[in-house]
């Protein structure tokens, strides 16, 4: 479904976020949360690469994403990838990136909102995830996702998946925000260990 969501004149341009450069270590690291974010996003609200495309254009960020073989090349940039390594991602690809993904979670706030809500209350009743439909749809696809692109997806146990994709179900929620942007870029740079299932 196309999306009818205007660009906002509230987004920040790459230069606006926070300064703090990563360090060469930490852009692999980077590269992965990402793509998993991504992943996330995409289970959740049926995100294709269109969408992703078109929110580079309604972000002036076409010159950075500028057709699904960017996308394509500047996704596999993950380490945890099939067959990853064909391209280095730079930090204005991935600065890009984190404003694509912060728009996008700003247009399915509400979906990421309702999804968090039903997770909570599932917990407080001690009821599986999976016994929602909204959630069982977003796990089944977060997993076969994961399995089927990651180069050590079928090692992880479903558990492991659950705990990761349940996690960034709730990353988005703050992602989502007008502080998204700054948010996910500090998060980037803070988590040292690379953002796996355990």
């Amino acid at each position: 479904m196309p999306s009818t969501v205007k660009p906002s004149s509230a987004t920040p341009p790459l230069n606006a976020l926070p300064a703090r450069q990563p360090d060469p270590n930490q852009l692999d690291n980077i590269k992965a949360q990402l793509d998993l974010v991504i992943l996330a996003l995409e289970s959740l609200a049926n995100i294709g690469s269109e969408a992703i495309l078109q929110a580079a254009a309604d972000l002036g960020l076409a010159d950075v994403v500028s057709d699904r073989v960017s996308l394509w090349r500047l996704r596999q940039s993950s380490p945890l990838r099939r067959g990853q390594g064909r391209k280095r991602l730079d930090v204005e690809e991935a600065r890009a990136l984190v404003l694509i993904i912060c728009h996008l979670a700003k247009q399915h706030q509400e979906l990421i909102r309702r999804s968090v809500a039903l997770l909570e209350q599932l917990t407080e009743q001690h009821r599986e995830p999976h016994e929602a439909a909204l959630l069982g749809d977003y796990l089944d696809a977060f997993s076969n996702s994961y399995q089927e692109r990651m180069e050590e997806g079928d090692s992880f146990s479903t558990d492991s998946l659950t705990r990761l994709a349940l996690k960034l179900l709730i990353d988005l929620l703050f992602y989502s925000a007008p502080t998204g942007p700054r948010r996910l870029w500090m998060a980037l740079l803070d988590r040292s260990v690379q953002l796996a299932p355990d």
